[in-house]
């Protein structure tokens, strides 16, 4: 049996083990405070370092749900649920056609093309929102979210592009060509063959996008401007606009606890695909 180097011994592991654990809890600790924080009053989270409250406030999330207006946390989490789900759905779709299509077949400036795709890649968001927010009041699209899920059906991210294009090129030509002589056409090779096996690089480019998106604050203002509309995060800083006076930390950590809660819950759900899906691409390219 092969061995590749020196077994470290006990001593070592434990070390090893206990500087990770470190590491992990010094990563997650703003987590955790925040967690601890939400039970906090004011004073207790301005007065003292202590992880832990001196007094729990059990309301704060009850509290916190209620929002400042006539609409609830509960409106915002809609809001954002309805630009997050399609968003997502579309550009792991239009993503992977595009993929496929530079990763497998030959066309005129293909390679002029793909440039300019990776070009976009480097333009700051600086540098085409205001084209953007332009482009999208001539069509009357504003005040809505239609910013966000029409580019993602012509497949305007192309980080993700350019992922399942190492993804794609990593997987055997062999595959498409006994596909063609069973009789299946280009369409069917994508759908029945291809994708299946680029589950890992899906999952990977649609974890990405939701919790990119979910986390969005800064196009949501942009091109959100009715309360009703607003997402999560747009209504946590309403939150804290609108309270006159003293404001409940405690009552906004509760809900920004609660709006960390969907984007964690999709990582850990499928966090196999997410690891597998970086990895392989990165090792392809």
């Amino acid at each position: 049996m092969l061995r590749y180097g020196k077994e470290p011994a006990l001593t070592g592991r434990l070390v090893k083990n206990i500087l990770l654990l470190a590491l992990g809890l010094l990563m997650i600790y703003p987590l955790i405070w925040l967690f601890f924080g939400s039970f906090k009053t004011n004073t207790d989270l301005f007065g003292s370092l202590s992880l832990f409250p001196k007094t729990f406030v059990w309301d704060a999330y009850s509290k916190g749900w209620r929002g400042t207006g006539q609409f609830t946390y509960g409106t915002f989490f809609l809001n954002t649920l309805m630009l997050v789900v399609p968003t997502v759905f579309f550009t792991v779709v239009s993503s992977a056609i595009v993929a496929y299509g530079f990763a497998r077949f030959q066309f005129p400036l293909k390679g002029a093309l793909f440039a300019l795709m990776i070009s976009t890649l480097m333009l700051p968001q600086a540098v085409i929102i205001i084209p953007r927010y332009l482009i999208f009041r001539n069509l009357g699209w504003l005040d809505g979210y239609w910013p966000f899920i029409v580019p993602a059906i012509f497949a305007c991210y192309p980080f993700f592009i350019f992922m399942l294009i190492q993804f794609f090129r990593g997987l055997p030509r062999e595959l498409d060509e006994s596909a063609v002589m069973d009789g299946c056409n280009p369409v069917t090779i994508l759908f029945r063959i291809l994708l299946p096996l680029c589950k890992p690089a899906l999952f990977s480019a649609a974890i990405f996008q939701f919790i990119w998106t979910w986390n969005d604050f800064f196009n949501s203002l942009i091109f959100i401007n009715s309360v009703k509309k607003y997402t999560v995060s747009l209504a946590l800083r309403m939150t804290i606009d609108s309270t006159g006076g003293t404001v409940a930390w405690n009552q906004i950590m509760s809900m920004s606890v609660l709006a960390i809660l969907p984007p964690l819950l999709i990582f850990f759900m499928f966090q196999r695909y997410f690891v597998e899906g970086i990895a392989t691409t990165g090792i392809k390219g």
